[in-house]
């Protein structure tokens, strides 16, 4: 595991969006949800100044591989808000990668633990550069699943 995690950070003044690129599906959620902030051809990519703090809390938690989270720039520590699922669902997404919804923890090979919440997509074409995690490499290859 050992590499470092990639986080970006873009604020609208009261929250701030947070992108872990590493744990991106490319499902593309975001940029359907709101065109107007997220634009992968632009940079930044993310603009969050264009949409409300509502709509942002509203397509972020709706980000199937939370690659996505905010943090409330009013809040004494600004930490991450957690929308984590009290219960865990798993669904096959067609061509796509196996989501397990809801908080878990993954014991690698070597022994070495990690905890995730929200929701983990994990690889199901074998052609991710991260896995056991999905990272989109599904698209590239016309993955049939």
């Amino acid at each position: 595991m050992g590499e470092r995690e990639i986080i970006k950070e873009y604020s609208n003044g009261e929250l701030t969006v947070v992108w872990k690129p590493k744990i991106c599906i490319h499902a593309g959620e975001c940029v359907k949800r709101l065109p107007n902030v997220y634009n992968p051809d632009e940079k930044p990519w993310i603009k969050p100044e264009n949409a409300s703090t509502a709509e942002l809390k509203e397509q972020i938690e709706a980000c199937p591989s939370s690659a996505l989270s905010y943090k409330l720039n009013n809040e004494p520590n600004n930490q991450e808000v957690d929308v984590s699922l009290d219960a865990i669902k798993v669904e096959v997404f067609k061509n796509g990668p196996l989501m397990v919804h809801g908080s878990l923890e993954v014991n690698y090979q070597d022994g070495e633990k990690e905890m995730k919440k929200r929701s983990t997509a994990f690889c199901r074409c074998g052609s991710s550069a991260n896995k056991p995690y999905c990272d989109g490499a599904h698209n590239n290859i016309n993955f049939d699943g």
